[in-house]
């Protein structure tokens, strides 16, 4: 797809329309395709937790020092292409003429 927008001002009404029934359509293949791999992470994840709790019941182990290290990764956001979700939204600037919120 081309990342760059047209001058909407320029176009007919039916290119404008054209825009939206692609648009749409794309976003409904890549919701599907979402879906899809959603349901494959469930399916995986929930193999994972069999196996792991019965590695537990049968004595073994369950947590390894990489996971630790892979979370303390996570969490202090050094993976590669994953930034930490912030806890609150960035401040907006307010205008002087503004009342602060009660």
């Amino acid at each position: 797809m081309d990342d760059t927008f047209p001058d909407l001002g320029s176009l007919p009404d039916e290119e404008l329309k054209a825009i939206i029934d692609r648009l749409t359509a794309e976003e409904t293949e890549v919701s599907y395709r979402r879906r899809i791999l959603h349901g494959q992470i469930d399916i995986l994840r929930a193999e994972l937790v069999s196996r792991l709790r019965l590695r537990h019941d049968e004595g073994g182990t369950v947590i390894h020092g990489s996971d630790v290290d892979r979370l303390t990764e996570i969490l202090s956001g050094r993976v590669g292409g994953l930034r930490p979700v912030p806890d609150e939204e960035p401040a907006v600037p307010r205008d002087e003429g503004e009342d602060a919120p009660a």
